[in-house]
Order: C-alpha cells, then structure tokens, then sequence
C-alpha cells in the first residue's frame, strides 16, 4: 500500500481510466496547468486532443461534454460549485432529462468533477456546497466521497457509469492522505466502489452518526470524544446521495435508536434533511429522541475570517447534537 493524497487518488483514477479507454477524455479551464492539482502532468502523457482546456464557458462546455458523450465518448469534466450555476440549462433541461425522454436510447457517459473551496475565505460567490440541489433533480448520480480510497473508487466507477455524474470533492479533505492498495493487490486488479453502498467507519450501539462529504471528519472526531465518555456512536459515510443506501442507514438506527446527520451544505433542503426525513418514515419506531441535523447555518457565505467558521458543522456542534438525543 502506499499513502496517497485525494488529490493524487483522483489523478491516478483519471490516468488509470484514459488509459484504458480511448474514449475518455477530460476537458476545463486550464486544465494543462493543472490549477486545481489533480490534471498535472495529463497533457504531457495524453496529449492536447485528450486534455482540452476550454473557454471560461460553463454552459458551452457542459453542453458539448453531453454532446461529446451522445457521441460515444466519456467526457470527465472539472469545474467548482460555483460555477454549475452558469451550466445549470445543460445539466438540468438536457443532461438530467435526456436519456429518459429518448426512452433510454441515449446514453450520457459524463463525469463531472466538481471541486467545493468553503471554509478558506472565498466568500459567497465561492463558497457553495449545493449537491442537496442536484438531489433534487432525477437523472443525476451525485457522489460525495469522504477520503482518498473512496475519491478513486467512485471515480473511476462514475467514468465507466453510463449516466451522468457529479461528483463533489470537498475542499477539506482533499488535502487528507490514506493508504490505497497497489491495483496488484486488488480482486480484480483495480479499485472500484459501488455506487449505493455506505461504509461504516466505525460501529457503536448507543447513536448513529451520518456524516456526508467533510461532515464525515467532523462526526469521527466527535466519536473519538464521546468514546472517551463512554459512548458509544456508529459513524456512517453514505459516500452516494444519489443513489442512497437507506438500508445501512436504517439497520443502523435500528440498533441505536437515535440519529444525527451532519452535513456542510446548508440546513434547509440538505442532504442531511433528506435522510432524516426517510428515518422518521421508515424508521420512526426505532427512534428514542428526535433526529438532530447539524449542518450549514441558513445564511450567504461570509468573506471575515471571523464570522465565516461559525456558520459550518464543527465536532463541538456534534457532541451537542449527540448529547441531546442522549438526554
């Protein structure tokens, strides 16, 4: 095994999946500088036919990665959050609806990259963290992984994924190292994650904690505090939002009774609503407290050092979600 970066995990599953399809290819802005980390060294090992870097044209590119993937081909496209929102006719009016209105003879092929930069003072315009809106939108498979094992796994699942994908890579783990097994030491010689199946990170029997993208840091964190106090909590990575694995999260609620999901995007309509909102109608009579959300507070991003940290989820704010439902 050797410790990689997220950053390094995504760029070996690009490389690794270019390599073995020439269909795949990736497309952005300034992807041959590699701004973002994860496309360096791309276009000197594929070539400028298989690197595009594009104009500063969320809606032109995003349509003509769908139209390229119409085509055969396997666009992996990168962007940040903010940004989609210039796309947003491309992905919502085509790409989410395509394949369904040809009654399934089209297929689209793409992976979005889509980096999320809160927490390092980007202000509003800058700082979104809007998977829950994508949720909300059929036809879209919306992936959040947590750490680098998971950043290459579902990556290179989401390439070989005959839908379109978007996958949000949390600007606070993607600095986080792990070990990733050499593909040598894999079953079948590579590493791939299912899609809609959540990993238990830790097992507990006194509350369930479902951390989504970086929450997921935060609720290990409090974990280890409430391990010290004697409590036991059960650490859940859905690592998938779209599809969801309700059945982990369900079996483990059963078991323990009570529920807190924490989770960076803001608290109305997040992903953290919507998997409480499942608990407390498939899983009502397993709770012994209310559900308790620890996630984004409801207002814009702020530029002041001082303020911008108070608004997001934090290990304290999940110790004192865990220890209300344990009253």
């Amino acid at each position: 095994m050797a410790i990689k970066t997220y950053v390094q995990a995504i760029t070996e599953a690009t490389v690794e999946e270019m390599e073995r399809d020439p269909a795949v290819f990736t497309m952005g802005e300034d992807l041959r500088k590699s701004v973002y980390g994860a496309t360096a060294g791309l276009v000197e090992r594929f070539g400028e036919d298989r690197v595009i870097d594009t104009p500063l044209s969320e809606n032109g590119f995003f349509g003509a990665a769908l139209g390229a993937s119409l085509c055969g081909m396997r666009p992996i496209v990168e962007t940040v959050t903010s940004f989609l929102w210039v796309g947003m006719d491309q992905l919502i009016s085509q790409g989410s609806k395509m394949r369904y209105m040809f009654g399934g003879q089209a297929e689209l092929p793409v992976t979005f990259r889509i980096r999320m930069f809160y927490a390092r003072g980007a202000a509003a315009h800058h700082s979104d963290r809007n998977y829950p809106t994508f949720m909300n939108t059929p036809g879209l498979k919306v992936i959040c992984p947590s750490n680098a094992y998971d950043a290459k796994g579902l990556m290179k699942t989401a390439v070989r994924d005959n839908d379109v994908c978007m996958i949000f890579e949390d600007g606070i783990a993607i600095s986080s190292r792990m070990e990733i097994p050499d593909n040598a030491d894999l079953p079948g010689g590579e590493l791939l994650v299912p899609f809609g199946v959540a990993n238990t990170l830790q097992t507990g029997s006194d509350v369930t904690i479902v951390g989504v993208a970086g929450g997921v840091q935060h609720a290990l964190d409090a974990a280890k505090v409430l391990a010290a106090e004697g409590i036991s909590a059960e650490v859940i990575d859905p690592r998938t939002l779209v599809p969801l694995d309700t059945e982990t999260i369900l079996k483990s609620v059963a078991k323990t009774g009570r529920l807190v999901v924490v989770d960076p995007a803001h608290k109305s309509c997040s992903a953290a609503s919507e998997i409480a909102a499942i608990v407390a109608q498939e899983g009502f009579w397993d709770l012994q407290a209310p559900i308790q959300v620890v996630a984004s507070e409801q207002v814009n991003v702020p530029y002041s050092p001082a303020l911008e940290p108070l608004i997001y989820p934090t290990p304290d704010k999940v110790l004192a979600a865990v220890r209300l439902v344990l009253d």
